[in-house]
């Protein structure tokens, strides 16, 4: 017999006693990344664009789940760091926005399409913006909100139709914001959690947009002021928002429940350690995995942890090989979660990738 076998027999008997988590290095990306995105294809695929101010920002590769490789797919039009990137429903992939080689705001957008490995110039934004937020919408509209651009931060959004190919402006969200979370409420809302308003100005605000009306109602304010955070749907509808920065310079290790029913945040128990730029993966069966981060913007983490929603606590876990922030996180078809490049300790950004392998 050979090893795979003996490794198969190891993975179901340590399942069958109990849960089961490690992280496992996969294959090393062909460029290193940070300030990337990353959006699962159709095919089960990975397909993960640009980085930061190096060679690698105009780029992209995809990352195959079966053979735990990554291969170099076309390069986009433009390089475009601080982009957005939102799959769409016809599985294209759509990249907005980001930086251009002068450090201005972009409102360019391309198309990614898995069967020819090809990118598509499209319709133009109306504005200019980089680190902005972007979301799918029910009725498969792409909504884009604040974000950086020519005349500073910005509280504009706009829809984008892949039917007709058009931007259209919709309602102004109340506060201006960037580095803010934008989550898809089971009502069909669009619910929009902190950001910054300047460097330093990092607000504690939340408003949620109606698709059918297009415009933006201010929700009840966190407990704590947020920018740079997580903010994931649980399966219950609730809203589990982590960490983030209050300030631009340190972190938060506090974490809160928004409850779109009654509108109201509550606090809960912290994470083991504070974090921004970090990750959050809904997991299979309903858990949230917590990885990385950074505690000041010039140090990363490796720690990780589980939220179980229904026992309401956090549990340890191994740490990730290698120290990130600023890096992406994908849940897989197989329940496995990839996460790819970020920032090192070094604060370089990095080739590596691992799987994080889990049952409970």
């Amino acid at each position: 017999m050979n090893d795979s076998y003996f490794f198969v027999v190891f993975i179901w008997f340590t399942l069958s006693l109990g849960s089961y988590s490690e992280w496992s290095n996969t294959g090393s990306m062909n460029y290193a990344r940070a300030y990337h995105t990353s959006s699962m294809l159709t095919n089960g695929k990975i397909l993960v664009v640009g980085a930061g101010k190096t060679d690698a920002s105009d780029t992209a590769e995809l990352y195959d789940p079966l053979k735990g490789t990554w291969a170099v797919t076309g390069k986009m039009n433009f390089m475009r760091p601080f982009h957005a990137a939102t799959i769409l429903s016809n599985g294209k992939v759509l990249v907005l926005g980001g930086q251009d080689d002068d450090r201005n705001a972009m409102n360019s957008t391309e198309l990614y399409d898995p069967l020819t490995e090809k990118w598509t110039l499209t319709a133009k934004m109306n504005d200019a913006r980089y680190r902005h937020a972007a979301i799918l919408l029910p009725n498969g509209k792409v909504l884009v909100t604040g974000g950086l651009g020519f005349t500073g931060v910005l509280n504009t959004s706009e829809l984008y139709d892949p039917m007709s190919d058009t931007w259209t402006r919709t309602g102004s969200m109340h506060d201006p914001r960037f580095v803010q979370a934008l989550s898809l409420l089971t009502t069909g809302q669009v619910l929009v959690t902190g950001g910054a308003k300047t460097g330093l100005d990092i607000c504690n605000s939340t408003e949620s947009y109606d698709v059918n009306t297009g415009t933006w109602t201010i929700r009840q304010h966190m407990n704590f002021r947020r920018g740079g955070h997580t903010a994931s749907v649980l399966h219950d509808g609730k809203v589990l928002v982590t960490g983030g920065s209050p300030n631009g310079g340190t972190s938060l290790e506090t974490v809160e429940l928004y409850n779109p029913l009654d509108n109201t945040w509550t606090t809960i128990d912290n994470m083991n350690q504070q974090r921004f730029f970090h990750t959050a993966t809904v997991l299979q069966n309903g858990q949230v995995l917590i990885a990385g981060g950074s505690a000041n913007g010039r140090t990363s983490e490796n720690g990780s942890q589980i939220y179980d929603p229904i026992k309401q606590n956090w549990t340890s876990i191994d740490d990730m090989r290698s120290e990130r922030f600023f890096h992406t996180a994908n849940l897989l078809a197989n329940g496995s979660v990839l996460v790819a490049g970020g920032f090192s300790e070094e604060i370089t950004p990095l080739q590596a990738s691992e799987l994080f392998i889990y049952s409970a």
